[in-house]
């Protein structure tokens, strides 16, 4: 094996995550569709040519595609084995987005491109781009009610949708004849293979620059670091077994809640997942693909321990039972398009849940775990064209040892931000009446949660249909160490003079929409973190004078009552630190 030097290893780290980081920015600046030219629901990587195994995924990526990337490679892989796709040849790209093979929800389309060095495969690049419609029963693919993946759109397995460089025109036309609004998912398709050939020529320049050997000894380093690195945090958590419990509102057909049953367990320098306690497989699309519920263990520990290096050697100390029999090892018809935005963030909250009796220090509360996917359709009489709108949320975060739960952060498992207002508008026919931070959402703690946000968007013109895939509309985020829940998710529809709450609180589709109608959110608070009556009473007092909280909550949640007089008094059963004689 070549050595390489302790520097050279850290330049070439840097650089194949520079690699992923440009492919993520080519996709999102070259894309048409707001939900990844503005929200960035996109993520890249550099794959193994034998095992599909995490190379280096950039940090500007969606952290849930960690894990299920490195599926789908395998899994595209195998078939290529297995004669059942074609064997790969200079500049073709596969399409895939069967949510069995390695993926997600129909939604999220994956791009895989063979690397050559000197004739010979060497690494797959591959990206990941959530298109605004699939086809099926709703526009925007999130159907509440679907029961089975068929209903949820065009399920693709991997196929070369560019051979030799070129676009197959007849897979094309397949394409576009199978969903909504066809005409614009030329600009996606170009940017996503446009991002891989960045990507391959950014791969190709470090290789030319270091060779071939030394490249490939220092793809071996940096996984075997980052496994050392991850057994090294693993062995300073206390041995031992550690149980939670985390539930999805429905499953948007049958009006009860899944559990996500969690036993972890500590043993030296691993740790093992076992969910087999888990609900069984469920009617409606909040099932979760297996990829998918390895990636959101992946996820949620990395959350905890954030400088471990994002490849595979990361994952080696964490061994996680398959969960069969379970809602959390979706197979064939199951419908999946809850998996990876909503039940995904379940499952890293149980993670979250389990490990904070152990590591309290660097585990945070619950967060808001809902992405808030939001999809409206119709048609516009003034442009003359159909659309899909498609929306995501922010929410709070937990609170933790440190500090207050960050406010209106994006989803647990991803970097995704909900696109500017004024490009919404400007895209389609809808005028937003509110986009504020929700007052009184975060769960009250020594350090509270963070706060959700609220939002109200109106119909302006021609019919429409709603849908939404939500959660934590049943259950508020869990506050931890005697801190409070954070706010549930809320939605409500008003049309025609009235005001709908959807029978799952969080889930429903196809509403009948006409101009003037109104869709209004409020997405969930962070859970808090420790004992409200020990929060500092300048910090009480801070979130009061903001508005955060009423008068009202201020004395139920902390134990501090506000005079009329403006003074502070704080009530001997409470334990609040700080100066009594505080005014307001």
């Amino acid at each position: 094996m070549t050595s390489v030097d302790p520097l050279t290893i850290a330049v070439i780290q840097a650089g194949l995550q520079q690699v992923c980081n440009e492919m993520d920015l080519a996709f999102s600046r070259s894309a048409f569709s707001p939900v990844i030219a503005e929200a960035d629901d996109r993520s890249s990587g550099i794959y193994d040519r034998d095992t599909g195994a995490l190379i280096s995924q950039g940090e500007l990526g969606l952290p849930v595609f960690v894990g299920t990337m490195q599926y789908s490679t395998a899994e595209l892989i195998r078939l290529i084995g297995e004669g059942k796709a074609g064997a790969p040849e200079p500049d073709d790209i596969y399409i895939v987005n069967d949510p069995y093979l390695g993926g997600t929800h129909l939604m999220d389309v994956r791009f895989a491109k063979p690397f050559y060095v000197d004739g010979e495969l060497y690494c797959w690049l591959q990206n990941t781009g959530h298109w605004p419609d699939v086809g099926g029963m709703v526009p925007g693919g999130f159907s509440a009610h679907a029961t089975e993946v068929e209903q949820e759109g065009l399920r693709l397995p991997p196929v070369k949708l560019f051979k030799r460089g070129r676009m197959d025109p007849e897979i094309y036309a397949i394409l576009c004849s199978n969903m909504r609004v066809a005409d614009q998912r030329i600009g996606d398709i170009r940017a996503q293979a446009a991002a891989l050939n960045v990507g391959e020529r950014r791969l190709r320049e470090i290789i030319d620059r270091y060779g071939i050997e030394t490249v490939t000894a220092t793809i071996g380093e940096i996984r075997r670091r980052a496994a050392t690195l991850m057994r090294s945090h693993i062995a300073d958590i206390p041995d031992g077994v550690y149980k939670s419990e985390a539930f999805v509102d429905s499953d948007g057909v049958v009006n009860e809640p899944l559990r996500i049953a969690l036993t972890v367990t500590k043993t030296g320098e691993t740790l093992h997942f076992d969910f087999s306690d888990s609900s069984p497989p469920c009617r409606g699309p909040m099932n979760s693909v297996v990829a998918t519920t390895y990636s959101s263990v992946y996820l949620a520990v990395r959350h905890i321990f954030p400088d471990t290096p994002l490849n595979s050697g990361a994952f080696e100390p964490l061994k996680i039972d398959r969960p069969e029999g379970t809602f959390l090892d979706a197979r064939y018809p199951r419908p999946v398009s809850g998996c990876a935005a909503e039940v995904s963030q379940r499952i890293a909250e149980a993670v979250f849940l389990a490990l904070v009796q152990a590591i309290p220090d660097k585990v945070t509360a619950a967060p808001a775990g809902s992405s808030g996917n939001f999809a409206l359709g119709g048609f516009d009489p003034v442009k003359g064209a159909g659309y899909v709108m498609y929306q995501i949320s922010g929410g709070g975060y937990g609170g933790n040892a440190d500090t207050d739960g960050l406010t209106n952060g994006c989803s647990t498992i991803g970097i995704s931000r909900t696109p500017p207002v004024e490009v919404m508008e400007q895209y389609f026919p809808v005028l937003f009446h509110r986009f504020a931070l929700r007052e009184g959402s975060g769960g009250a703690g020594l350090h509270r949660g963070g706060f959700g946000v609220h939002y109200e968007v109106e119909v302006l013109r021609g019919d429409a249909k709603a849908s939404f895939v939500m959660d934590h509309g049943r259950f508020g985020p869990p506050g931890v160490l005697g801190g409070l829940d954070g706010g549930p998710n809320v939605v409500k529809v008003h049309r025609g003079g009235g005001t709908m709450i959807p029978e799952h609180l969080s889930k429903d589709q196809g509403i009948p929409m006409q101009a003037g109608d109104r869709v209004e959110v409020m997405t969930p608070g962070g859970g808090g973190y420790g004992d409200p009556y020990q929060r500092d009473a300048a910090a009480v007092l801070r979130d009061w004078r903001m508005g955060y909280y009423t008068t009202d909550q201020i004395r139920d949640l902390f134990g501090v009552a506000i005079g009329d007089d403006g003074t502070v008094d704080m009530p001997e059963t409470s334990r609040l630190r700080g100066d009594a004689r505080l005014t307001a």
